[in-house]
């Protein structure tokens, strides 16, 4: 069985005292992983999330750098929560995935949606709860996790490391 690990967000401009705990046990679970692909969000002044949010966050190059070394691994930009895309697609198939596991940040957004996106379109998705995080807070991530628990199912909530996120 070939499982995939995606490694949402670890960006810059996300990491702060909600979300650094995670950059090491990110970098302990990349050990366990044959393929390997890491997501990066990409906005800009003109992006719906400038607009109507009025967040203006990861629009520098610096911003949106990822915070670990990806190790020569696939990088997949994104303008959207979602890192369900064509790009994504054929990985997963050109490389005989059979399982996904999702983690990074946040919690609340990017892998909720990814995950949701992902288990519509018939994947089997895993979200790792001990190696995700929200930049808003523990409160966020909690509920966040309630709902994949709901929506994708309790079963597909794994923890890999053993620890809490609040740690």
């Amino acid at each position: 069985m070939n499982t995939l690990l995606i490694i949402i967000d670890l960006q810059k401009d996300f990491i702060n005292s909600n979300t650094k705990h995670i950059i090491n046990k990110i970098t302990e679970l990349e050990k366990k992983y044959k393929f390997i692909v890491f997501t990066k969000f990409i906005n800009n002044k003109d992006s719906i999330y400038v607009k109507k949010l009025n967040y203006h966050g990861c629009i520098t190059e610096d911003s949106q750098k990822i915070v670990i070394n990806t190790n020569n691994n696939k990088i997949i930009n994104k303008t959207i929560y979602s890192a369900y895309n064509n790009e994504l697609i054929n990985y997963i198939k050109d490389n005989n995935i059979d399982e996904l596991h999702l983690c990074g940040i946040d919690t609340d957004a990017c892998v909720l949606k990814t995950a949701l996106d992902l288990f519509e379109n018939g994947y089997d998705v895993k979200v790792i709860e001990d190696c995700s995080m929200s930049h808003s807070g523990i409160e966020y991530h909690n509920s966040a996790i309630k709902m994949l628990k709901k929506l994708i199912g309790n079963q597909n909530i794994i923890k890999m490391l053993g620890s809490d996120n609040d740690d």
